[in-house]
């Protein structure tokens, strides 16, 4: 299930609380599950998006290991941050510095691809309504595309190649041009069926952020 309504103190032990998780994070073996809760508590309470900002900097910065499991589980996280929060501005100069001086430090590494993908996905990225969902964490960590299948009257399910930036206006235009309907006077869009209703998605919707619903 998607992660629900949950309860907060003060942001000062929510902090604690989300350093604490990094900690854990270092040794964990599924670390989806954490790295979700944590993206969850920057969502329900903004302020803490450039704490975690920071102490990721700081965990990638001179690590025991580098390119390690721990070290990698961190620049997971920090991929799936770019993919879903913005800092403010002084955070974002001061990540940009860290990621082109891992970049020089330890070029062709997995660092440095993780530091590349991070960079352009800051980007791209303009805030979500939630957090990616488990499988979206999945491929971010992978630093690759998630599969999503559209159903299109009178014609086979699409399979449509999105990321976290998709939105669903670009994949209705794909679908138009695949199936050869860009002449069509007709406007097409996306909907969302479940069992209980059917509606349009906005043109301006993040696809990702709709899968998330749907688990």
């Amino acid at each position: 299930t998607a992660p629900g309504p949950r309860s907060y103190t003060t942001l000062r032990d929510e902090a604690v609380k989300l350093f604490n998780s990094l900690q854990q994070l270092e040794s964990e073996r599924d670390p989806v599950p954490l790295m979700q809760g944590v993206l969850q508590t920057c969502l329900d309470l903004p302020p803490l998006v450039d704490e975690i900002y920071c102490q990721l900097v700081k965990q990638t910065t001179e690590p025991p290991a580098p390119g390690g499991q721990g070290d990698l589980h961190y620049w997971q996280l920090l991929t799936c941050m770019s993919c879903t929060f913005l800092p403010s501005p002084p955070v974002l100069r001061f990540l940009r510095f860290h990621l082109d001086r891992t970049e020089n430090r330890f070029p062709a590494s997995e660092m440095a691809k993780y530091a590349c993908f991070i960079r352009e996905a800051l980007g791209k990225t303009k805030g979500r309504e939630c957090v990616p969902s488990l499988e979206e964490i999945l491929v971010l960590m992978q630093r690759q595309e998630m599969i999503c299948t559209v159903h299109c009257p009178g014609a086979p399910a699409c399979s449509v190649a999105i990321s976290s930036h998709t939105t669903a206006e670009e994949v209705a235009q794909e679908l138009v041009s695949r199936l050869g309907l860009s002449q069509s006077p007709n406007l097409f869009a996306l909907f969302e069926q479940s069992r209980r209703r059917e509606q349009p998605v906005g043109s301006a919707t993040l696809l990702a952020d709709v899968l998330t619903r749907f688990e």
